[in-house]
């Protein structure tokens, strides 16, 4: 299931966010969106895994992390324009 994870503390990294979800199921990819011009966080991410992802996105939706409250929800594919 891929999980679409937002309002991401500037200071996580792709490893740190995966280490989060781990603790819940297995985790196939992290990934956090970055600016293309700056390279900095955009804030949100993404992580796919292949158990556990209901059990992560109960637990760590609205939890506090880095000093920031995680809105964490099953990814919706993206509309087309």
């Amino acid at each position: 299931m891929n999980i679409y994870v937002g309002n991401i503390s500037w200071g996580l990294t792709d490893q740190d966010l995966e280490n989060v979800f781990a603790e819940y199921g297995t985790v196939t990819s992290a990934k956090i969106i970055t600016d293309r011009a700056t390279g900095r966080s955009r804030g949100f991410g993404f992580v796919e895994m292949s158990d556990g992802a209901e059990a992560a996105i109960e637990a760590l939706n609205e939890a506090e992390v880095d000093g920031r409250k995680l809105v964490v929800n099953e990814s919706k594919p993206k509309e087309s324009r």
